[in-house]
């Protein structure tokens, strides 16, 4: 096509030029100089920095664990729903551990300052002033930034008395919900080539259809897509095809999102499944072809 790497970023990535600017530069560990007036302040600019390489030391902890024996039962969670090892490890699952002492925060405390453990999120402070593990005996899902870095994870309940089902990282510097969509860091280019997206509802419906082969899919993480979502998906395509649950909540969700998508300048299709029936479920037990044929 022409042009250099600034521009290879923009095309491959569908970026703008100061976002292709800023992705290289956080790779290479570089500081982007601001045009005056312009300048961010200095302070957040660190925090930001170290919150990444803080998710980055979580999310290897979290993938060593995985392979204990003592994540027998995450393991067994996720190979039930017949994800390979392949697929575990392109989406970085891994497990925190359910121990009486903290597991995690010991590591993070030793190379981060206190009150940034708990900005990122990853540790909460008890009322006797103790910093301990947001997360325990979870299977562990990193949530990554479109471009690429871990900013923020959910992890799923693995007993059957323990709730939440799912925890969630709160917001943060780094995350907010609403501006953020679940694996497009991975499906961006398999979207571009396609020209459509497939949107979809949980961790495990993406996973299950990226496992089939179609892999121009995004998760919305449970909720109705905000406009901040939908124009990430813009720089991508403007065709969209909603696979949400076909339960009361989930088609009022895919109404909601297919009026916002609309609004923004969408094509917004609705691929209906069976009633009690989800992506991950339907694939399991329908096969790919099935569901390739519902998104026809």
């Amino acid at each position: 096509v022409g042009g250099g790497v600034m521009k290879f970023v923009e095309l491959r990535e569908g970026a703008g030029f100061r976002e292709a600017v800023r992705t290289l530069a956080s790779r290479f560990g570089l500081t982007v100089p601001e045009a005056e007036g312009q300048k961010e302040n200095e302070a957040a600019v660190v925090e930001r920095e170290t919150l990444l390489k803080m998710h980055d030391v979580a999310a290897a902890f979290y993938r060593a664990q995985f392979d204990t024996p003592a994540a027998r039962r995450a393991r067994e969670d996720v190979e039930k729903r017949g994800l390979t090892a392949e697929t575990m490890q392109t989406f970085g699952y891994g497990y925190a551990p359910a121990v009486a002492k903290d597991a995690l925060n010991p590591e993070l405390l030793a190379k981060f300052p206190k009150d940034l453990v708990l900005r990122s999120g990853l540790a909460i402070l008890r009322d006797d002033g103790r910093v301990v593990d947001r997360f325990r005996n979870r299977l562990m899902i990193p949530i990554h930034r479109e471009s690429g870095p871990v900013i923020a994870f959910g992890g799923r309940a693995l007993e059957k008395d323990q709730v939440p089902k799912y925890l969630n990282s709160p917001e943060t510097p780094l995350y907010t919900k609403g501006r953020v969509l679940y694996g497009l860091h991975a499906s961006r280019p398999a979207i571009r080539q396609k020209n459509f997206a497939v949107l979809v509802e949980g961790y495990f419906d993406l996973a299950q259809l990226w496992q089939a082969g179609i892999q121009n899919v995004v998760a919305s993480s449970g909720t109705a897509l905000t406009p901040a979502q939908g124009r990430l998906l813009r720089r991508a395509t403007s065709k969209i095809i909603l696979s949400f649950d076909p339960d009361a909540a989930g088609q009022g969700a895919a109404a909601r999102s297919s009026e916002m998508l609309v609004a923004e300048g969408f094509q917004v299709n609705v691929a209906l499944l069976p009633e009690g029936q989800d992506p991950d479920t339907f694939v399991r037990t329908e096969g790919p072809a099935a569901f390739t044929g519902r998104v026809e």
